[in-house]
């Protein structure tokens, strides 16, 4: 061979190594970048609807829903992406917010990695077995019967009034005033065989709850902070507890909206996050799970499994808790949703706009107006719109500065003070605190006159530590003052109505649900 070609070949050995090389090592930089869009463990990565097969005019209809419907938050996420994220005044999102009922999800998911451990046996184990050093009331073969599994779907048989199709919420009510909670649960009576009918329970949850610090030798909370939070990077929640220091299972845990779509994403994935299998195999393929008919009045198909609603013939699951707090997970569209609320969500309502968004599974044109309408939305659903208020009576200033003691009522109110002819008008309010018991705890909290809400500092209040009060207050006539009332990240909307009449105050409290207590108070001297 020539020495000036054998030269010149030489060289192109070497030059093709060092691309092939290079292309190995961007391949593998790219797959790595790759790797991360895909797991958000750190944060979520942000696109355009359209670049992920979505529609933005449709996407802003929803975004413009959420505002006439009392959303905080709505989160779109497709193929590893958010492709929408709302925030709607008074909330943002970086506020943790009560998730409620969706809790639930969570705890069914805690149990499965429980079970993924080798920890709990088989899902038919009798849940008795867990409460052997108990002495517990009601004992027969049906309550023998229940096992964890029946937990999971709402079917244990205990006699259990929650209002899911009516009625008092009575028996939830009882629970919360116990003293211990699990134990209230397990001496309930039986009103079925474990199995037979689906009844919605806060009781099911708070025994798997106590099942799982059984057998972790640690609360729900630090289990879930080890296995769940930290492999998902999710580090702000917060999550009460009851007296006996166990995690409480049906709710009362507080999410950022984004570390809530990380839930839904790991379902979506099968239990798996960044290579690690976190959910035993199956498990949160809830589709094709063996699910349980709700027989919902309001919604014959409406389904369950293992804490999680199912749309059957929509393809879609959701964590759904009080007044709009959903993780919406739909398998088949590499979608994830988020929304949090003051007000409920129609579950299908939902599942329609989201799916009649997808329009294909590859990137769709850029579409400059669309994304304008969706960029405005976003935009507009930030901004505090200001409601109406009337003129001020003399009432005003004759109760400015007065208080009004309360006796024992169904607010747990002790005493009440409005300022309202002061340059910082606010109301200063005591109220009972449930544990410990006969303590209470003082609360101040501005009220915007002028038809928008006023902030206060986070509060302590019950067993809702962090919550941020604002409030904006009304005259509807010369004796009737109207607080409106929100805690905000706690998905609660409460209307007040003081109606004077001499030296005695009635207060209706009406909240988003329409339920309503009153109670009445006279001036103290």
């Amino acid at each position: 061979m020539d020495k000036r070609v054998k030269e010149r070949f030489v060289l192109s050995v070497a030059l093709s190594i060092c691309a092939l090389l290079t292309s190995v090592y961007l391949g593998s930089a790219y797959a790595q970048d790759l790797d991360n869009s895909v797991w958000p463990t750190n944060q979520w990565l942000t696109s355009t609807p359209e670049e992920q097969g979505m529609d933005s005019s449709a996407l802003a209809r929803l975004v413009a829903f959420g505002e006439s419907h009392s959303f905080d938050s709505l989160l779109v996420v497709r193929h590893g992406r958010i492709v929408t994220e709302a925030h709607y005044a008074p909330y943002n999102g970086d506020v943790p917010h009560e998730i409620f009922s969706s809790t639930k999800a969570i705890t069914g998911t805690l149990l499965g990695m429980v079970y993924k451990d080798g920890l709990l046996d088989s899902l038919d184990h009798p849940i008795l077995d867990f409460f052997a050093d108990r002495r517990i009331a009601n004992v027969d073969d049906r309550k023998k019967a229940i096992t964890i599994q029946n937990l999971l779907d709402m079917t244990s048989g205990l006699d259990w009034d929650q209002g899911f199709e009516g009625g008092k919420q009575q028996t939830m009510q009882d629970m919360y005033r116990a003293s211990n909670l699990v134990q209230f649960i397990l001496d309930r009576p039986m009103a079925h065989s474990p199995g037979e009918v689906f009844n919605y329970s806060n009781g099911n949850p708070d025994l798997i709850s106590a099942v799982i610090t059984r057998l972790t030798g640690k609360p729900l909370e630090d289990y879930a902070r080890e296995k769940l939070f930290a492999p998902l990077g999710i580090a702000d929640w917060h999550w009460d507890r009851d007296p006996q220091d166990l995690t409480i299972g049906d709710g009362m845990l507080f999410l950022l909206p984004r570390d809530m779509a990380k839930i839904g994403y790991l379902y979506l994935h099968h239990g798996e996050w960044a290579g690690r299998q976190l959910l035993p195999p199956g498990w949160a393929d809830v589709l094709s799970h063996t699910i349980v008919n709700t027989h919902a009045s309001y919604d014959p198909s409406l389904s369950y499994s293992n804490f999680f609603w199912i749309l059957p013939e929509r393809h879609v699951y959701m964590a759904n808790g009080k007044d709009g707090q959903n993780i919406a997970v739909f398998p088949d569209l590499d979608v994830v949703v988020v929304t949090t609320a003051r007000k409920y969500v129609p579950l299908r309502g939902l599942a329609d706009s989201v799916s009649s968004a997808i329009k294909s599974e590859s990137a769709l044109p850029p579409n400059p107006n669309a994304a304008e309408q969706l960029a405005n939305a976003i935009k507009d659903a930030a901004v505090e719109k200001p409601t109406a208020v009337g003129s001020t009576p003399e009432l005003a200033s004759a109760i400015s500065g007065k208080t009004y003691k309360f006796p024992d009522n169904g607010l747990e109110l002790r005493s009440l003070t409005l300022f309202l002819t002061d340059p910082r008008p606010h109301v200063e309010y005591e109220e009972y605190l449930r544990y410990p018991v006969g303590s209470s705890v003082r609360q101040d909290v501005p009220i915007g006159l002028d038809g928008f809400y006023r902030k206060g500092p986070p509060a302590l209040s019950g067993f809702y530590p962090g919550h941020i009060p604002a409030a904006k207050g009304k005259w509807l006539d010369g004796q009737t003052f109207v607080i409106d009332m929100q805690d905000i990240g706690y998905g609660t909307q409460i209307k007040y109505v003081l109606s004077f009449n001499g030296e005695k105050l009635t207060i209706r409290r009406i909240d988003e649900e329409g339920w309503e207590i009153s109670a009445t108070g006279e001036q103290d001297d």
